[in-house]
């Protein structure tokens, strides 16, 4: 079998992380809410793993990463957090549905919002962007690298431009944490979101929400958080403030595990490999005729996606056929973001997508590229 959907979640996980799931959830007590040895150490698991993404991120407090169950929920926690009626919003029209739909429910509520179209590409105009922050644009939510056409956006300009307005920022990180570096004292992005199970390498079920201080949320959840049990208020430091009910302590041991093994790798070493295969993928799929390539030429300026389409077949078919005939997973149809789809030109139908990740060969990518040669060479 060769795994090419990497951008759905990442196969195979680092030596250690699965072990390390199956020991804590033989062993997890509920962390911060007993005394005993149990939730001591589910406790101890949680905040080590804090600690890693602080470190691989370049953050000093690591209270400010508020653990979520996919990037979905830290999402929807800061849009909706941070929005209210008579607001103003923009965003681009590559965005995944977890922007998308959140940001149609608060305009329903009274808020406005703007989108900015991108290229033909994917990439979207910084300037074009910045032009759209006007008077009472309270936040900028932008997608780091597109999960359609793997374009990486300009975010540092982009933060640039609405820090300059007064306006926060939110940048959807899903296709670029662990797989392209991201500091976050250099780059000084308000929220940021994120899932564990994707770059980050760790089980799914996992995610977090980066809050810079200062920036004022109001919790989607309230409830117990084993903190000041005392009282009916929600606590309003971190991460209390924004992590209420029994957390995924199994899936956090695991993806501190695979930070682990991300921090002694180094994400510079993971993004040159990916961007080695990216390479090889972009110039066979160049040379073969009858496919067509979306997004950037050039690896550089792309996460680890690419999407395509075959000229005469339909991408679900295609995909379908990779499986069956050469046991090659990859992903079709609009990929939650039928907005990028239509920018493209490719909706309702969609694409095929093809995500290498860090444990992917070339051998694996010179196997897919002759199954798609076949495909697009054959008759039906």
């Amino acid at each position: 079998m060769v795994y090419l959907d990497n951008a759905a979640t990442s196969l195979p996980k680092p030596k250690g992380v699965a072990e390390t799931v199956a020991g804590a959830i033989r062993r997890a007590g509920n962390p911060g809410r007993s005394g005993h040895a149990l939730s001591i150490r589910s406790a101890r698991d949680l905040f080590l793993t804090r600690e890693r993404l602080a470190s691989l991120f370049g953050v000093k407090d690591s209270s400010r990463f508020v653990f979520t169950g996919n990037a979905t929920v830290a999402l929807n926690q800061a849009i909706k957090g941070i929005l209210r009626p008579g607001d103003h919003a923009v965003t681009t029209s590559v965005e995944h549905n977890s922007v998308m739909r959140p940001l149609r429910r608060m305009k329903e509520a009274g808020v406005t919002v703007t989108m900015v179209p991108a290229g033909s590409d994917g990439a979207v105009d910084a300037k074009a962007v910045a032009a759209a922050i006007r008077k009472g644009t309270r936040l900028v939510a932008v997608v780091h690298a597109s999960n359609v056409t793997g374009a990486i956006q300009p975010i540092a300009k982009i933060v640039r431009a609405a820090r300059k307005a007064g306006a926060y920022t939110l940048v959807d990180a899903a296709q670029t944490a662990g797989a392209i570096p991201i500091s976050l004292s250099d780059l000084p992005v308000d929220l940021l979101a994120a899932p564990g199970h994707k770059g980050l390498l760790g089980p799914q079920g996992t995610g977090f929400l980066y809050i810079r201080e200062g920036v004022p949320l109001v919790p989607l959840i309230e409830g117990g958080t084993g903190s000041r049990s005392e009282s009916d208020r929600q606590p309003d430091f971190f991460p209390d403030a924004l992590e209420s009910g029994t957390p995924n302590s199994v899936g956090v041991a695991g993806l501190a595990v695979s930070l682990a093994w991300l921090l002694r790798k180094g994400v510079d070493t993971v993004r040159r490999k990916e961007m080695d295969l990216l390479e090889e993928l972009l110039e066979g799929m160049g040379r073969l005729g009858g496919v067509t390539v979306f997004g950037p030429r050039e690896p550089s300026r792309r996460a680890s996606v690419v999407s395509f389409l075959v000229e005469g077949k339909d991408p679900v078919e295609v995909g379908h056929r990779l499986e069956k005939g050469y046991r090659i997973l990859v992903r079709a149809g609009l990929h939650c973001s039928p907005h990028s789809h239509r920018t493209l030109g490719t909706f309702p139908r969609g694409a095929v997508r093809v995500s290498p990740g860090p444990f992917t060969t070339r051998k694996e990518i010179s196997l897919f590229l002759n199954a798609l040669r076949k495909i697009a060479e054959s008759r039906r």
